[in-house]
C-alpha cells in the first residue's frame, strides 16, 4: 500500500467540509463496470452503477459488477444514484444492487425508459423511485448542484454532469464523442461548456476509451453513407450484428436497407426493448415498425436485412444461436453475408472468432471494420479530447474508463492542453479535491461480484474458487457411516483417462456452472430415516448462505423420504431419484441454481 497521508478509512471525507472527495469502485483501469462515488461533508451520491461480461476465464458468469461494499456501509448517507446514459456498464448493476443500495436515481427519458424495464424483470419497479430529468436539466440532491450538458455518443440521451460544490465545479463527462452528426439526438451543447470553462471548473473526471487513438471517432452520418453502399453489393440475406442499444445504428440500418428495397427485422430480445424504448420518447418515429424474426422467414433472401444481437460473440445471443443452427426462426447459408458493425470489446476476442468462425464454416460472408467501414466509435480520440479540455480547462484531469495504457496516454494528453494536474488512479484510490488540487488520501477496499443464478458472488470467494479447482481436477467425495455395515466411496481421475464426451467431463462443465450437492442419508431396511440428512453444497454459494439453507434443505429431503409408500422406500434407485428431484427444485427455488447433485443412501 502507497504512503498515505490520512489513516485508514473514510473520515476524512466524513469530517472535511473544505474537500470533495472522488473514489471509482470500477470503471478505471478496465473499460466497463463503472461505479463512481462523490463525497462532500459525509453526504455521498453515486454516478453510474454498471456491469461488465465475463469471458472465457469465467465459465458460466455472465455479468460481473464492482461490490459496493464500501458505499453499502455508508447508505444511511447515500443521497442517491445519478444516471449519465443508458448503456449496460453503466446502469446495468442497479437491478442487482438496488436492495443494498436503496437509495432513489436521477436520470431522463429514454434512460429511465430502460431502467424501468430491467427493474420490472427484477420485480422491484414499485420500490424504486426514478426521478425524470430533463435533457440540459439542473437540480439539486443534498449538497450537490447538478447540471446535464448534452454530448454525443452511441446512444440516446449521453449527458456529462457537472456537480457544483462549495469547494469546486467537477466535470465528469461519461461517454461521448463530438458527432456534428449524429442522426439520433442533440449535437453536444459545446455553449455549456465553455460557460462552464469561463466560471472555472475545479476537475474533469473523463472516457480515456479511444485516447490512444488520432483524429476524431468519426460521424454516424458517414457510416450511414457507407452502409447503404455496402448493402445494396448483396442479393442474399443480410444480417448486421451491431450494439442494441445503438438506436442510430438501427435506424442506419433501417435506411440503408429501404435505399434497396429490403424490409428490417430485429433478432434478439434486447434488440426490442430498445426499440419500446427509443419509440416511446419520441425516436425512430418516422421508420415503419421492424419485422419479427417470424415474419422475416417469409420474405425472399434478397428481400430483408436482419438485424441480431450478438456483435460480441454472446453465446445466448441471437447470432450465435443462427450460428449454432439451433435458432428457431433464422437461418444463414452460403452466399450469405453477417456485418459486424462494431468494435470489438477487449477480451471478447475469442468469442468473436468462435462465432466467425461458425458463420464462415456455414458458408457466410463476415464482414467486419477490418473490410469495409462499418462502425463509428462512440468515444472521443484525441483530437476530441483536446476540443474538451480547451473548452473546459480544468486545473485538474481524472482519467477514467479506460485501461492502464488508456488511463496513462489521456493524462499525458491533458498534460499537453496545460492542465496543471492530471492524477492517474485506480479502483479503489480515494482522491481528496480542493481548490489547490487533487490527492490520493486513502485506499478503499474493492472487489468484484458476479451474477449468480438468483444471487451474487464474490468473484475471490470460495464458491467460484471450489468450481474453478473442480473443473481442472474434478472432486472425490467419502462417506463412510461408523456401524454395523461400514460404506465408503472414492471417485479419483489422477492419472487416468477420460474422453471428451464422456460423463465425467460432462459433470465437471455441470460442476463450474452450476457447484454439486451431496446428500447422505442413513436409513434402516424398511426405509425410514436413522439420522438427519446430512447436505454439503461445493462451490454452489458462499459457505454462511450454504449454512442459513441447511435446515430448508434437510426438511426437503427428509419430506421426500417421508412421502414414498412403504414398498419404494426398500428401493434404493426411487428413494435416490425422489431425493435428487426434490433437492433439484429446493436448490433452484433458493439460489437459482442446477447443480450435480450426488446422493448417497446407506442402509444399516
Amino acid at each position: 500500500m502507497k504512503d498515505l497521508p490520512y489513516p485508514s478509512g473514510d473520515r476524512s471525507a466524513d469530517g472535511d467540509p473544505g474537500a470533495l472527495f472522488f473514489v471509482s469502485l470500477g470503471g478505471a483501469g478496465e473499460i466497463g463496470m463503472n461505479l463512481n462515488i462523490y463525497g462532500y461533508a459525509g453526504d455521498w451520491l453515486i454516478l453510474d452503477c454498471g456491469v461488465t461480461f465475463g469471458d472465457d476465464s469465467q465459465p458460466g458468469l455472465e455479468v460481473v459488477m464492482p461490490d459496493p461494499a464500501f458505499i453499502v456501509e455508508r447508505r444511511d448517507r447515500l443521497l442517491g444514484i445519478v444516471a449519465t446514459h443508458a448503456h449496460e456498464d453503466h446502469i446495468g448493476a442497479i437491478p442487482y444492487l438496488w436492495k443494498d443500495l436503496r437509495c432513489p436515481i436521477w436520470a431522463t427519458p429514454f434512460t429511465a425508459s430502460l431502467l424501468r424495464a430491467k427493474l420490472v424483470e427484477a420485480g422491484i419497479a414499485d420500490r424504486v423511485r426514478i426521478n425524470v430529468v430533463p435533457m440540459s436539466g439542473r437540480f439539486t440532491v443534498g449538497p450537490f448542484d447538478l447540471e446535464l450538458i448534452t454530448l454525443t455518443h452511441s446512444i440516446p440521451e449521453p449527458n456529462a454532469v457537472a456537480l457544483r460544490t462549495p469547494v469546486g465545479t467537477v466535470l465528469h463527462t461519461g461517454d461521448w464523442k463530438f458527432d456534428p452528426d449524429p442522426l439520433i439526438g442533440s449535437t453536444s451543447d459545446e455553449a455549456a461548456l465553455r460557460r462552464l470553462g469561463d466560471d472555472g471548473v475545479l476537475a474533469m473526471i473523463g472516457d480515456s476509451t479511444n485516447a490512444l487513438r488520432p483524429g476524431t471517432s468519426g460521424s454516424e452520418a458517414d457510416l450511414r453513407r457507407s452502409l447503404i453502399d455496402l448493402v445494396g453489393r448483396y442479393d442474399a440475406r443480410v444480417a448486421v450484428a451491431c450494439f442494441a442499444s445503438n438506436v442510430a445504428r438501427l435506424e442506419t440500418v433501417a435506411r440503408a436497407a429501404a435505399v434497396h428495397g429490403r424490409e428490417v427485422a430485429l433478432v434478439g430480445r434486447s434488440l426490442w426493448r430498445i426499440d419500446k424504448a427509443a419509440r416511446e420518447n419520441g425516436y425512430l418515429a418516422d421508420l415503419p415498425r421492424f419485422l419479427t424474426e417470424d415474419e422475416a422467414g417469409y420474405l425472399p433472401r434478397g428481400k430483408i436485412v436482419l438485424i441480431c444481437t450478438g456483435s460480441q460473440g454472446e453465446p445466448r445471443s441471437a447470432l450465435a444461436r443462427i450460428a449454432r443452427e439451433d435458432h428457431p426462426n433464422i437461418v444463414l447459408e452460403t452466399g450469405d453475408v453477417a456485418i459486424f458493425s462494431s468494435r470489438i470489446i477487449p477480451g471478447n476476442e475469442k468469442a468473436i472468432n468462435r462465432l466467425q468462425n461458425a458463420l464462415v464454416r456455414l458458408g457466410v460472408e463476415i464482414v467486419t471494420e477490418e473490410d469495409h467501414f462499418v462502425h463509428v466509435s462512440g468515444h472521443p480520440a484525441r483530437e476530441e479530447l483536446v476540443r474538451m479540455y480547451q473548452m473546459v480547462r480544468p486545473r485538474v484531469a481524472i482519467p477514467v474508463h479506460g485501461e492502464a495504457r488508456h488511463l496513462i496516454a489521456h493524462a499525458h494528453l491533458a498534460e499537453e492542453c496545460q492542465v496543471q494536474q492530471p492524477l492517474v488512479i485506480q479502483n479503489g484510490d480515494m482522491v481528496r479535491l480542493t481548490p489547490t488540487g487533487a490527492t490520493v488520501v486513502d485506499e478503499v477496499p474493492v472487489g468484484r461480484l458476479a451474477s449468480d443464478g438468483k444471487g451474487l458472488l464474490p468473484l475471490g470467494g470460495a464458491a467460484l474458487k471450489d468450481r474453478r479447482r473442480i473443473v481442472l481436477n474434478g472432486s472425490a467425495v467419502a462417506t463412510l457411516v461408523v456401524d454395523e455395515v461400514p460404506v465408503g466411496r472414492l471417485a479419483s481421475d489422477g492419472k487416468g483417462l477420460l474422453p471428451l464426451g464422456g460423463a465425467a467431463l460432462k459433470d465437471r462443465r455441470r460442476i463450474v456452472l452450476n457447484g454439486s450437492a451431496v446428500a447422505t442419508l442413513v436409513v434402516d431396511r424398511q426405509g425410514r430415516l436413522a439420522a438427519p440428512p446430512a447436505i454439503s453444497l461445493i462451490g454452489v454459494v458462499e459457505e454462511a448462505a450454504a449454512t442459513a439453507a441447511a435446515p430448508f434443505l434437510r426438511d426437503a429431503a427428509e419430506s421426500a423420504v417421508e412421502e414414498l409408500p412403504a414398498g419404494p422406500r426398500r428401493d434404493d434407485n426411487v428413494v435416490r431419484d425422489a431425493i435428487r428431484r426434490t433437492l433439484r427444485r429446493a436448490i433452484n427455488e433458493r439460489f437459482g441454481k442446477r447443480p450435480l447433485i450426488e446422493i448417497h443412501l446407506v442402509r444399516i
